[in-house]
């Protein structure tokens, strides 16, 4: 594998769980898209797209292509399966060795699941929309076991410093609330903009570690990076508009 292409996550999963996430170097693409962009649907060149991903199989030793998505910011959640067609959701989950789960972003916040034993996994995409709507509940839910056996990876997303929202998001937020702890959580992660009334900064780092944290889920890693404010490693939608999109992955090794 060249390392250099990928973030490995720095977590204590079971060692036949494998997880990467793609950089935005060292692939075909040209342009806006330069040069590892792994998104079909942002109008970059269709044979650099499938050139960058036969890469991305390659270089990490996939199993299969991964399952793709159509990525639709809802919290539908589906399996993973290794038939080649594109599935409209925004997680998937896989419980035996041979499917991989994907996710694309290009600032919205990829997360990665795994159980302590090493027999399920899970990728979801959890821009704002999602996330306030319950995509980590829902992959949760689907994963069906105990919280408290799962553990997390938060991937690179937009940082804390750069997610100016109004404040009906703070609102989409509390409107989903799991509950009054909750609430006081997600408030925690809304920064008063100081330049721009009924403007905020937010955390969706933050975010999705209160969600995980009210679900019972206390093993969680990542969280550290800003696609907005490192153009050398990351896409980012907010900053370029025009751009590529990185892929969080998870699977399952054949023993």
């Amino acid at each position: 594998m060249a390392a250099e292409h990928y973030l490995i996550p720095d977590w204590p999963a079971p060692s036949n769980v494998r997880a990467a996430t793609s950089l935005r170097t060292g692939g075909h693409s040209a342009g806006a898209y330069a040069s590892f962009n792994l998104g079909s649907h942002v109008d970059d060149d269709a044979d650099a797209v499938a050139a960058n991903r036969r890469q991305l199989c390659d270089e990490l030793q996939l199993p299969a292509e991964p399952q793709w998505l159509e990525q639709i910011h809802s919290d539908r959640v589906v399996t993973a399966r290794t038939d080649g067609l594109v599935r409209t959701a925004d997680a998937s989950t896989a419980s035996t060795p041979g499917a991989v789960c994907a996710v694309l972003t290009a600032d919205c916040l990829p997360v990665l699941f795994c159980d302590r034993a090493g027999t399920r996994v899970a990728a979801a995409h959890a821009g704002w929309r999602g996330l306030a709507g319950g995509i980590l509940r829902e992959t949760v839910a689907a994963l069906d076991c105990a919280p408290e056996e799962l553990l997390v990876w938060l991937g690179p997303a937009i940082g804390p410093r750069a997610f100016e929202t109004g404040v009906d998001v703070l609102e989409t937020f509390f409107e989903h609330a799991l509950d009054g702890e909750h609430t006081e959580a997600i408030a925690q992660c809304f920064r008063p903009h100081v330049q721009k009334p009924l403007h905020f900064l937010a955390d969706i780092y933050g975010l999705a570690r209160a969600e995980l944290r009210q679900l019972g889920i206390a093993d969680i890693y990542g969280g550290d990076r800003c696609t907005v404010s490192e153009p050398d490693y990351f896409y980012s939608y907010r900053r370029d508009r025009i751009t590529g999109r990185m892929a969080s992955l998870i699977w399952l090794q054949a023993s």
